[in-house]
């Protein structure tokens, strides 16, 4: 496998500067693409070891594109996250009044974290999605828009110059990134993990959402992220992408997933990794009766009532 990792391009996004966090991207080689779903194909193709995505915000949720690209295809496997806090600027070729502006790009995750912004300062702006923030500036540097917002660094790699700083509708807007690559064994628990899973429900009925939810539930485990995917198999089809505590080698998690490969139509495990938000003195406690020990302790009680022992 290729000692490189792909990301969300080009150079200049939000996501390479999260991807450079991480001490082993200074050993490999960092490889631009246009689109996350490029990015995850090569990991898929083997044209790449990882790709580095931006997966959820905190202002709008989970990036659809990147869970989309995790729901179908050959499967990957989450091994790193990466919280970065956003803040964007406006840039603009040089020379550029406010006045002047009357088409502005960004990647569509960016608009809601600044809407109210932009209706204020500039109500009759023509809003042009792009496929990355580094892109859109890309685009205002050849001269197809007026303006980008992305982060003020891209500013110097595309030749342009920053308008306008510091903005945000929410204050401590963060954005969380993943590290992706093709399935192996996760590694070893930390105290402060997460398990992410793709849910497939068998049929439609009254209650089928609760009753996945009540696998985590029962045995105390809490949800970070629960989103809803169309499946592409027609009107009310959805799949459910969602991260929760813990790790796949702890017993209540391994049985919740075992309770929901007995009721799910499907179940895609996409990793058990290290929390970005928390360190181990600050992971929650497992609640009482779900503890590892708690599970051994019962399934000890079980076998000696098997055997006339109790």
């Amino acid at each position: 496998m290729p000692a490189s990792y792909a990301y969300l391009g080009p150079e200049g996004t939000f996501t390479e500067v999260a991807l450079r966090t991480l001490p082993e991207a200074a050993t490999r080689e960092l490889i631009p693409y246009v689109s996350v779903q490029s990015a995850l194909d090569a990991v898929r193709a083997g044209e790449a070891e990882a790709a580095f995505l931006p997966i959820e915000n905190s202002v709008e949720g989970g990036i659809t594109t990147t869970l989309d690209g995790l729901v179908a295809g050959e499967p990957l496997m989450i091994y790193r996250e990466v919280l970065l806090s956003i803040t964007f600027a406006l840039l603009v070729r040089p020379g550029t009044k406010l006045s002047d502006i009357k088409t502005v790009s960004a990647h569509p995750a960016a608009q809601p974290q600044v809407r109210n912004w932009l209706k204020k300062n500039l109500p009759d702006a023509l809003w042009e999605s792009a496929a990355s923030n580094a892109d859109a500036a890309r685009l205002v540097q050849d001269g197809r828009y007026d303006a980008a917002f992305a982060g003020e660094f891209a500013a110097a790699r595309y030749g342009l110059e920053a308008l306008e700083t510091g903005i945000h509708d929410a204050e401590n807007a963060q954005t969380r990134f993943v590290l992706v690559g093709r399935p192996a064994r996760p590694a070893a628990p930390t105290g402060a993990d997460k398990t992410s899973v793709v849910l497939w429900q068998r049929d439609d009925h009254p209650g089928g959402l609760r009753d996945l939810l009540g696998e985590f539930a029962s045995r105390g485990i809490n949800l970070m992220l629960l989103q809803s995917r169309p499946t592409g198999a027609g009107i009310g089809n959805y799949c459910f992408c969602i991260d929760a505590e813990g790790h796949i080698s702890d017993r209540r998690v391994a049985e919740t997933l075992m309770g929901l490969k007995r009721i799910c139509l499907q179940v895609r495990f996409l990793g058990s990794y290290p929390r970005a938000d928390i360190t181990v003195d600050d992971a929650p406690i497992a609640r009482q009766g779900t503890s590892d020990e708690e599970f051994a302790a019962a399934s000890d009680w079980v076998a000696r009532c098997q055997d006339g022992r109790f």
